[in-house]
C-alpha cells in the first residue's frame, strides 16, 4: 500500500536520502515543492478573463427549441444580454443556463508541467494564450439536436468552435464542444450557478462535502499523508514531497449535483477542473480541444444519481457471503491466523473471510516489512495453506488475498518459483520510458515496474496469473491495490499517458473483473479497489477509501473517511468502505501518530454501518492498537461484528436497490430530504443508511454524548427506545458500544437491531 513509500523518508534522511548529497537534494525537493504549490495556486486559481458574447452577424434566435423532454431557449433582448437556458419539466430550476451577454465557451493554449513523487502529482499550467470574446455565427436546429458554430477571439489569433446539444434519454442531454484548431488544447464552458447553491460529488472527496467556493481538479493521484493536517503535511512535503492537499484523491470523478437539482458529468479522461469560486458561475476546463459530457434532469438527487449511473454504469450485486460477518484483515503466517481465529470463535464472532495481504511473503526495507510484489503464494510464510483454506471453508469462511499492478524483481527472494517482473519485462508488458526501457517507479528502497493496461497481450498474461496463482490458491477475492500512479510521461502500448492516466483505474478494474468472469466466479468473487474514475463502478465489485491516517481529523483521519464515503456514493460508488482504524501510522521521535484504542473502537462503530466490515492492521501493526490487542477490545470487535450482521437483510435489500438505480448504501440526508435546508448543511457528521437508518458516529476523542439533527419522520433511538418526532435537534448518550443509531418507526430493520440490542443486554 502506498505509504510504505513516503513514511520511509525517515524525516531527516529518508528513502532516497541516503548520502550527504541526496539528503540535501531531498530537503531542497521538499522546499521546492512548497514553492511550486504557491506558484500553482496563483496560476491555477486565476480565472480566465470574462468574455463578451456577440452575434457574429446573425439574427437573435427566435422561439424555444424542443429537444425531447428538454426545452432550449435564448433569452434577452439581443446579443448584448443573450443567454441560453435549458429546462426540463422535472426540474424547478433550469437544468443549465449561461450568463447573460457573456461568452460561454473558453479556449486557450498552455504548457503543463507535471511533477510526481511516490504516486502524488503536482501539476502546473503555464498559459500562453487565452480567448476572451465569443461570436455566434450559425445556429442549426434539427430533431433532437442543436448545433452552435462560431469563432473565439484570442488576442491576435482566433479559433472556430462547434458546440452541440443532443438528446440521449428523456432525462439525459449530451453536450459536445470542439475547437477547430487543435493547437488550442485548453477548452471550457462557463455557465451559471446561484449564489446559495450547494455543490456535491466529484467522486471521493475527503476534506469537504460542499465544494461551492472551491476549485476542484480532476486527476487521479495518491492522496498524500496529512492532506493539510499540520505539521504532518509540511513534514511529508519536506521529506518526500508526499503531503498532499485537500483535493488530492485516489478516485476523482468529473461529476456533481447541486441543491438546485442541477447535475453534470464529463466524458473526458484528460485533466479537468471545476471552478466554483465565483458565486454566480461555474468554469469547467479540460486539457484537450474537445469537451464532452452529459446534463441530467431530475426532481430529486436520487433521480439524478440514477440518470448518471444509467449513463456510465452501476455496480453489480455483492455476493451473500460478504454479509456473514467481519472480513478479518491480519498478517503473520498460518499459526498466527489460526490463533486469532480460535480467539474469535470462542466469542462466536461472525466471520465472512480472512484477508491475508502478506500471502506473498514480506521483505525487509528501510520502512520495515513490506510485501513481495510477485503474485504467488509464499509457502514458507504460510505452510499448509491448502489445509487452512479448507478448514476455513468448512466453517463457512472465505479466503481473501492481495494484488496490485506493480511487479518487483524477486531474484533475491528465497523460494520464489516465478519471477513475474522478469517475465513481463522481457515480453514488453510493462509501462516504458521514452528509451523503451521499463519505467521503474520508486517505492521505498526498491523500485517496481507497472503493468501496461493498454496492452492486450499483457492483459491475457496477467489474467492467467490471477487465475492460476490467486484464484488457483483458493482466494474468493482480493484487494486490487494502487492504480493511481501511471507516470505522465510514460510510453504505453496504446494511447498517450495524459489521456490514459485517469482511465488506468478503470482498465485495472476491468482486468480484475474479467479474471473472476473467466473463472466462472462472477457471482461470488469480490475484489476491492481504492483508485477509480468515472466508469469504475461498472467494473468494480467493491471500493475502499484508501489510506487514512490513524487520527480523528477531517483532512486525513476518521472524519475524512465519512466525507469520502458520502461523496463517492453520489457518483456511483455505491459499495464503499474504510479500513477500520485507518492505515497510516507515523512512529518517529519527532512525530508519533499511533492508533489508539478509543479511535479503533469508534471506527468499528462507524464501520458497522458500511457495506462490509473489514479490519486492517495498518502500515506499522506493532505501533497500533489492534482488535486482538487485549481481551476487552476483542470482545468489542465481536459485538460490532454482530451489530453489522444484525441488519443483513436490510443491507441486502439496499444492495439490490443500488444495482437497479445506483443509489448508495450510505447517504447524505439530502438524498431523501432535498426540500429541507438543514439536510444540505450538516457537513458529514451524520448520515442515513438507506432511507430507514440514521447514524451519528462519534468523531472526536473523549465524547460520550452526540448532538444530531433528525429529519422529518418518527425516529426510534436504538438503545433507549425513545421516539423522536423530526425534524428536530436531539442529544443522546453515545458511550463506547452504544453509537447514536436511530431507525424509522415501523421499519423492519428496527426489529433486527432491537433483537441485537436485547441479545447484547442479556
Amino acid at each position: 500500500m502506498l505509504w510504505n513509500v513516503a513514511l520511509q523518508a525517515r524525516w531527516a534522511v529518508g528513502g532516497a536520502c541516503t548520502t550527504g548529497l541526496s539528503r540535501v537534494r531531498c530537503r531542497v525537493f521538499g522546499v521546492w515543492r512548497s514553492l511550486v504549490w504557491v506558484a500553482f495556486l496563483v496560476s491555477a486559481f486565476g480565472c480566465a478573463p470574462e468574455g463578451r458574447l456577440g452575434g457574429g452577424g446573425i439574427e437573435f434566435p427566435p422561439a424555444p427549441l424542443q429537444l425531447g423532454a428538454f426545452t432550449v431557449e435564448w433569452t434577452g433582448r439581443g446579443w448584448s444580454d443573450a443567454a441560453i437556458v435549458v429546462r426540463h419539466p422535472a426540474n424547478a430550476h433550469p437544468v443549465w443556463e449561461t450568463i447573460p451577454g457573456r461568452a460561454f465557451v473558453t479556449a486557450g493554449k498552455g504548457r503543463e508541467k507535471v511533477h510526481e513523487s511516490r504516486g502524488l502529482f503536482l501539476i502546473e499550467d503555464r498559459r500562453t494564450t487565452q480567448c476572451s470574446d465569443q461570436l455566434v455565427e450559425e445556429i442549426v436546429a434539427s430533431e433532437g439536436e442543436l448545433r452552435v458554430r462560431g469563432t473565439l477571439l484570442c488576442g491576435a489569433t482566433t479559433t472556430g468552435y462547434v458546440w452541440s446539444l443532443k438528446v440521449e434519454h428523456d432525462r439525459v442531454l449530451r453536450f459536445e464542444l470542439l475547437l477547430e484548431d487543435p493547437a488550442f488544447q485548453r477548452v471550457g464552458l462557463v455557465y451559471r450557478s446561484d449564489p446559495g447553491e450547494r455543490v456535491f460529488g466529484f467522486g471521493e472527496q475527503f476534506t469537504y462535502l460542499d465544494l461551492k467556493g472551491r476549485r476542484v481538479p480532476i486527476f487521479v493521484s495518491e492522496q498524500g499523508i496529512g492532506r493539510g493536517l499540520q505539521p504532518v503535511t509540511a513534514l511529508l512535503d519536506l521529506v518526500a514531497g508526499a503531503g498532499g492537499s485537500w483535493h488530492t484523491t485516489y478516485a476523482p470523478v468529473p461529476h456533481y449535483l447541486t441543491s438546485r437539482m442541477r447535475s453534470l458529468a464529463l466524458e473526458n479522461s484528460e485533466y479537468a477542473s471545476f471552478d466554483f469560486r465565483a458565486s454566480d458561475r461555474v468554469q469547467v476546463e479540460v486539457w484537450s480541444n474537445q469537451l464532452r459530457g452529459r446534463l441530467y434532469a431530475g426532481s430529486t438527487p436520487l433521480e439524478l444519481i440514477e440518470a448518471h449511473t444509467g449513463a456510465f454504469g452501476r455496480m453489480r450485486r455483492l455476493p451473500e457471503w460478504v454479509h456473514r460477518g467481519a472480513i478479518v484483515g491480519m498478517q503473520g503466517g498460518t499459526e498466527r491466523v489460526r490463533a486469532v481465529w480460535e480467539e474469535l470463535a470462542a466469542r462466536q464472532t461472525p466471520i465472512a473471510a480472512f484477508w491475508l495481504q502478506d500471502w506473498v511473503g514480506q521483505r525487509a526495507t528501510t520502512f520495515g516489512k513490506q510485501l513481495w510484489w510477485n503474485w504467488e503464494l509464499d509457502r514458507d510464510r504460510y505452510p499448509q495453506w491448502e489445509t487452512l483454506v479448507a478448514d476455513l471453508a468448512a466453517a463457512g469462511i472465505r479466503m481473501m488475498t492481495y494484488v496490485n499492478p506493480f511487479l518487483v524483481d524477486v531474484a533475491e527472494k528465497p523460494g520464489h518459483r516465478r519471477n513475474l517482473f522478469r517475465e513481463a519485462a522481457q515480453a514488453g508488458y510493462l509501462v516504458r520510458r521514452a528509451d523503451g526501457k521499463p519505467y521503474m517507479i520508486r517505492n521505498t528502497t526498491f523500485s517496481a515496474g507497472l503493468l501496461d493496461v493498454t496492452n492486450p497481450e499483457a492483459r491475457e498474461w496477467f489474467l492467467q496469473v490471477l487465475r492460476d496463482q490467486v484464484l488457483g490458491a483458493g482466494a474468493s477475492g482480493w484487494m486490487a491495490d494502487f492504480g493511481e500512479g501511471l507516470p505522465y510521461d510514460a510510453v504505453l502500448h496504446a494511447g498517450e499517458a495524459p489521456v490514459v492516466h485517469n482511465r488506468y483505474p478503470e482498465l485495472w478494474a476491468e482486468w480484475n473483473r474479467e479474471a473472476i468472469v473467466r473463472a466462472g466466479r462472477e457471482e461470488d468473487g469480490v475484489f476491492f479497489m481504492r483508485s477509480g474514475f468515472t466508469r469504475s463502478p461498472a467494473w468494480s465489485t467493491l471500493f475502499w477509501l484508501g489510506d487514512q491516517l490513524v487520527t480523528w481529523d477531517q483532512y486525513d483521519g476518521l472524519k475524512s473517511g465519512v466525507h469520502g464515503l458520502l461523496s463517492s456514493g453520489l457518483s456511483g460508488f455505491a459499495f464503499n468502505h474504510s479500513d477500520i482504524g485507518g492505515y497510516t501510522t507515523i512512529d518517529h521521535p519527532l512525530l508519533r501518530i499511533r492508533r489508539s484504542r478509543e479511535l479503533l473502537l469508534r471506527w468499528m462503530e462507524f464501520a458497522a454501518f458500511q457495506v462490509v466490515f473489514r479490519t486492517h492492521e495498518g502500515n506499522l501493526p506493532e505501533a497500533n492498537h489492534q482488535f486482538y490487542s487485549d481481551p476487552e477490545t476483542l470482545s468489542r470487535f465481536s459485538e460490532y461484528a454482530k451489530l453489522f450482521g444484525s441488519w443483513k437483510s436490510y443491507r441486502t435489500w439496499l444492495i439490490d436497490e443500488a444495482a437497479r438505480s445506483g443509489a448508495p448504501i450510505v447517504r447524505p440526508l439530502f438524498l431523501h430530504y432535498p426540500s429541507d435546508p438543514r439536510a444540505w448543511d450538516l457537513g458529514g457528521r451524520e448520515f442515513l443508511v438507506g432511507p430507514d437508518l440514521f447514524v451519528a458516529p462519534v468523531l472526536d476523542p473523549g465524547v460520550e454524548r452526540v448532538q444530531a439533527y433528525l429529519p422529518q419522520g418518527r425516529w426510534v433511538h436504538l438503545w433507549s427506545g425513545t421516539v423522536f418526532e423530526g425534524p428536530r435537534d436531539v442529544e443522546v448518550a453515545a458511550p463506547i458500544g452504544k453509537p447514536a443509531v436511530f431507525y424509522r418507526e415501523g421499519a423492519p430493520v428496527g426489529e433486527q437491531l432491537v433483537a441485537y440490542r436485547n441479545a447484547v443486554a442479556n
